[in-house]
């Protein structure tokens, strides 16, 4: 088995206990970063990892919203949610580092808690990067490396299990990334210890 097949089976079965975890998650740290990040987008938007879908109510009515996930099980559910909500969005199944879209394909690209489990995540933001037309907005939110040197100690920890097991890590920068590509960075904020970063930068033309 492929490293690839093995993680798509990992979030197939992910799949069904997905939105339970994160809903944790997201009262007891990450606040309103869904919707922050989600108001921000306008135009033809790309989500990457978009899962089991858990943006799709924050999206403005009027965006032409396309989603892109590793796992069929988690588009399965994203699915079943953009037609109860009646939101229409195109779903298509396709890996982060190698995105299935042209070059300038989109006016926003998002990607919300999900470059801290893609393997290679410099990849994945050059993606995102190439398929912004420029002018574009790259809209990023994640769980990072804390401000607090006792807490990365413990985020440290936590990876000997969580990488191997999950390919979850907790001392990425996803800012970083960014910067090191020469997007100029319009908007971050940075709360909970420095465990919650969130960015919006622009694709010069």
């Amino acid at each position: 088995m492929t490293k690839a097949e093995r993680w798509r089976r990992y979030w197939d079965r992910k799949s069904t206990t997905y939105d339970a975890e994160m809903g944790c998650w997201d009262r007891r740290l990450f606040g309103d970063s869904r919707a922050w990040a989600c108001g921000q987008a306008a135009g033809e938007v790309l989500e990457v990892a978009i899962g089991t879908g858990l943006n799709l109510p924050c999206y403005p009515a009027e965006v032409t919203l396309t989603g892109v996930d590793l796992s069929e099980g988690m588009l399965a559910v994203a699915r079943d949610r953009a037609r109860r909500l009646g939101h229409p969005v195109t779903l298509r199944a396709g890996d982060a580092e190698a995105l299935p879209f042209a070059e300038a394909s989109f006016d926003t690209v998002l990607c919300t808690f999900g470059l801290c489990a893609i393997p290679d995540p410099a990849a994945a933001v050059g993606e995102m990067v190439r398929v912004l037309r420029p002018g574009g907005r790259l809209i990023l939110v994640d769980h990072v490396a804390s401000s607090s040197r006792i807490v990365r100690g413990l985020q440290q920890l936590v990876e000997l299990a969580s990488v191997p097991l999950a390919g979850e890590h907790f001392r990425r920068r996803p800012l970083k990334l960014v910067e090191a590509l020469g997007l100029p960075v319009q908007r971050r904020e940075r709360f909970k210890l420095g465990l919650v970063e969130r960015l919006v930068a622009g694709k010069v033309s």
